[in-house]
């Protein structure tokens, strides 16, 4: 391996682990070497094996390296262009995965149409097949078939696939109904700081599930036919945490009673999933669900999940940061209605169509068209709160907005660690953002000039993207590298936007 090649791969070790906010001693002792090694192959000083690098890439969940292909996949982006023209929004990611975890409760087929084919549906999908769930992409790989097989081989599942994705959790709801003991893999995905599973066990429990947390995996016994004597209260109103006691109770003998649920989109598609599969669910779109289960589900259902509002909202933020005017299709506005009222108070300029029903039959759907407009900083902070409040997803995108916007605006992400200090990484592009604490970021506009850079991707898929839009408002090319994170949740963002306008190329190095 050549020096060159050395020092490049150091570089993007590096780089990944400062944005983990690692030390090279922490990274060091993840993986059983010494610090100074560690800053030997960041300098490109030492020669490291595919295995080191895989194993790397493992400890900071960043895709240094992959097998099949040249290497991680970067975006060349040449920026000050404007939009035009229209583009429809993609189905939920999070819908499809919550949907992809509940065809575990029928032995029937399940179909899913108009799947998501991103990273974090391929990861649930690969641990899907390798416990024996047959699958089968149709319609020109826009729809799924999944047939399970008669007995579960729990013990082959994929480990590897299951910690890439916190999703996985959702296993433990289903699973509780085919199995009396199993174990899946410590859950993964976003760096966004410390996220407790304590909601989960908490609420399952009450379904007979016991759970200890030991030697990287949850070991999970189930106690049959436990009963429910009142209702179960969650200590989270976490979308997850609401899904795997909906799994659980979806084949519980009797009602269950969930309290302080969370209504939001992917836990309304969910519910409507569960009404096809022969489960009466009362209250949906409430903070209280009251669940009539169906202890076997043996029937076929085909489905369709709504559209994603944090896509629409990211395409929305995309119109606003390069001036441009942009209508977005199949909108689903009661999951975008307190964001578009925020924006219209900053002054945005658009139009909506009458609402018309998503396939799934519920879901409201509009066409919005966005024109350039002078936008002012809100009164408020801008804060993430339950449905329907501003989406916990959608906060990040009005940094971008802010830096676009005349004032100085507030954001608290209070939800996550570390999420709104990826959002500091603006300042790289020219925007004013400054870290008040780990939850809190002031952005100052609007800004005068952004600039292009070169910089790695956020390991957090939403601050990730809000960096590539800045992006495409930033004169001359800029460069963000290992945007695997933006592939778990979007599907095609890069050619997609430049079916409206957009110049990104998508290139590999090593």
């Amino acid at each position: 391996m050549t020096g060159d090649y050395l020092t490049r791969i150091g570089t993007l070790i590096r780089t990944a682990r400062q944005h983990r906010g690692w030390s090279q001693a922490q990274l060091g002792e993840a993986l059983g070497t010494s610090q100074s090694a560690v800053n030997r192959i960041e300098q490109g000083k030492q020669n490291v094996s595919l295995e080191m690098i895989a194993r790397i890439g493992e400890a900071l969940d960043s895709e240094i390296v992959s097998l099949g292909y040249a290497g991680p996949m970067h975006l060349r982006v040449a920026g000050g262009t404007r939009l035009s023209g229209s583009i429809d929004v993609r189905s939920s990611k999070n819908a499809c995965v919550a949907i992809l975890c509940a065809s575990l409760l029928t032995t029937g087929r399940t179909t899913i149409r108009q799947v998501a084919r991103i990273e974090e549906v391929y990861r649930i999908l690969e641990v899907l097949t390798s416990i024996g769930v047959k699958s089968r992409w149709t319609n020109d790989g826009r729809d799924l078939e999944l047939t399970p097989p008669a007995e579960l081989d729990l013990a082959a599942m994929d480990v590897e696939a299951a910690r890439r994705t916190r999703s996985v959790l959702m296993f433990l709801g289903p699973l509780m109904h085919r199995a009396d003991k199993f174990e899946i893999p410590y859950a993964g995905g976003c760096d966004l700081g410390t996220r407790t599973v304590q909601p989960h066990l908490t609420a399952l429990r009450r379904f007979g599930l016991e759970v200890a947390t030991t030697g990287g995996a949850y070991h999970a016994s189930v106690e049959p036919g436990t009963p429910l004597d009142r209702p179960i209260v969650l200590t989270e109103r976490g979308d997850t945490v609401t899904e795997n006691a909906l799994l659980a109770a979806a084949r519980h003998d009797g009602v269950s009673v969930i309290r302080n649920a969370s209504p939001n989109y992917m836990v309304q598609d969910l519910c409507f999933f569960l009404e096809r599969l022969g489960v009466r669910i009362e209250g949906i779109g409430t903070t209280t669900l009251t669940v009539h289960g169906v202890p076997e589900i043996t029937c076929d259902v085909d489905y369709t999940p709504a559209e994603d509002p944090v896509e629409a909202m990211s395409l929305l933020a995309a119109a606003v940061v390069t001036g441009s005017e942009l209508t977005i299709r199949r909108v689903p506005i009661e999951f975008l209605e307190i964001e578009l009222a925020v924006l219209e108070g900053m002054g945005l300029d658009y139009d909506r169509t009458p609402e018309y029903p998503a396939h799934n039959g519920h879901t409201r759907l509009v066409d919005l068209t966005v024109r350039p407009s002078k936008l002012t900083a809100p009164v408020d902070t801008i804060h993430p709160m339950p449905f329907p409040g501003i989406n916990i997803d959608n906060v990040p995108f009005f940094a971008v907005i802010a830096a676009a916007a005349h004032g100085t605006t507030m954001i608290h992400d209070w939800v996550y660690d570390n999420r709104a200090i990826y959002l500091t990484e603006l300042t790289r592009l020219g925007a004013d953002v400054k870290l008040l604490d780990p939850h809190r970021v002031l952005v100052q506009g609007p800004t005068t000039r952004w600039r292009a850079t070169e910089m790695m991707c956020p390991p957090a898929l939403r601050p990730a993207v809000v960096i590539l839009l800045a992006m495409l408002a930033a004169q001359g090319t800029s460069v963000l590298r290992n945007v695997y994170v933006i592939n778990r949740g979007y599907e095609d963002l890069a050619e997609r936007l430049n079916s409206i306008g957009a110049r990104i190329e998508t290139f590999r190095d090593i």
